[in-house]
């Protein structure tokens, strides 16, 4: 099956070309030859873009096909329980109506500590809410990723966070553990993505070696400068969320009460410094069943990126090709004969004007066409 989109401009995740045709055979992208097409699509005054990848999610029931049906065709989730990820793992496998993923599987966290509060909270049980293992020592950091490997994690995430930011106190793990944790994971080829949210948790996280932040923090000031020196030195990546910090400021109701004010202003000042010091930011949403949303909010992050200083095709490289590079996603995030084609056509030109992400006209997902 060929299909041919003319005249179409395309950023094929790194950069722009103003015109070009791009072919479709089967489920690949391929060098255009010229040949006839199956199907011909008209680009005229439309982008041409990778499908979008979320860099931070939490996958339950349908999300991974309203992720698609936003033009969002992989997500990179960042908790599943067990039961969940391996019907989820199906689900990707066997249809073209959802988004692809990969998954952190069961976080590391200490008993009671982070995201425990949560999985406990009233109508968790009927999203699939049930016990799962934490760690308490760093003599159990071995066993703990042995176990995530066979519970088929991409990557391992470790929780560093007292609950502070949000006006609380949880449990939390031990410096000592969250180093053993880091060792074992690259002892076990995989990389480590830490969730923490304030300069401290994150300091435990950088001095223990992950490889990145699931979120940027939420101080600015002269120690906060330091810690973003430290992040760029050791060439660590860093997921933006600040969707999820605007979400839980703005829109969380009741619970909104419990987030320390300035938060999301705070996040965004961090990711503007970030940026300026070179560490790569990745397009992340934090997205739940309830805020942030999936799909529709990853193009409401691209605009929150671009107000801390992006430009247009640096933000759109941060849901593309970034994501793709730092999480081993080598079939993916960018458009170029051989890759997956996993891409995004949309009305206008969102290297000119970011919101265009949202005008989606069609999607494939691994060459199959899904029109809105």
């Amino acid at each position: 099956m060929r299909t041919a989109i003319h005249d179409v401009r395309v950023f094929d995740g790194e950069q722009t070309e103003s015109r070009a045709t791009v072919l479709i055979v089967d489920d690949k992208i391929a060098a255009y030859d010229g040949g006839p097409a199956d199907t011909d699509i008209d680009g005229a005054g439309r982008t041409l873009l990778p499908g979008l990848i979320d860099a931070h999610t939490h996958i339950f029931g349908d999300d991974l096909r309203t992720a698609l049906a936003h033009g969002v065709t992989t997500e990179l989730d960042m908790f599943c329980l067990p039961t969940n990820l391996a019907a989820q793992r199906v689900l990707a496998a066997e249809r073209d109506d959802v988004a692809d993923f990969r998954s952190a599987g069961t976080l590391a966290t200490a008993p009671g500590g982070h995201p425990s509060q949560l999985l406990s909270a009233p109508g968790m049980d009927a999203l699939g809410a049930e016990p799962f293992d934490m760690i308490r020592s760093p003599d159990q950091a071995a066993d703990f990723v042995r176990a995530r490997q066979a519970e088929g994690a991409d990557y391992l995430k470790i929780v560093i966070d007292d609950g502070g930011v949000h006006g609380t106190e949880l449990p939390v793990l031990s410096p000592d553990t969250v180093a053993a944790l880091v060792t074992a994971a690259h002892e076990a080829g995989l990389i480590t993505i830490a969730h923490a949210l304030t300069a401290a948790e994150v300091r435990v996280a950088v001095e223990a070696g992950v490889d990145g932040l699931a979120h940027v923090w939420t101080e600015t000031g002269p120690a906060s400068d330091a810690l973003v020196e430290q992040v760029a030195a050791q060439e660590l990546f860093v997921v933006s969320t600040l969707v999820y910090f605007e979400a839980i400021t703005q829109h969380a109701g009741a619970a909104a009460d419990c987030v320390i004010p300035g938060t999301a202003d705070g996040a965004a000042g961090v990711a503007r410094a970030l940026h300026r010091a070179g560490v790569p930011l990745l397009a992340g949403t934090d997205a739940t069943p309830f805020v942030p949303a999936h799909g529709v909010d990853l193009h409401r992050e691209l605009v929150l990126l671009t107000a801390a200083g992006l430009s247009n095709e640096q933000a759109l490289a941060s849901a593309t090709s970034l994501p793709a590079k730092h999480f081993g996603l080598t079939d993916r995030g960018r458009i170029a004969p051989g890759l997956r084609a996993d891409l995004l056509l949309v009305d206008g030109d969102p290297t000119a004007d970011i919101t265009a992400t949202s005008a989606i006209a069609e999607v494939w997902r691994r060459g199959v066409r899904r029109t809105p």
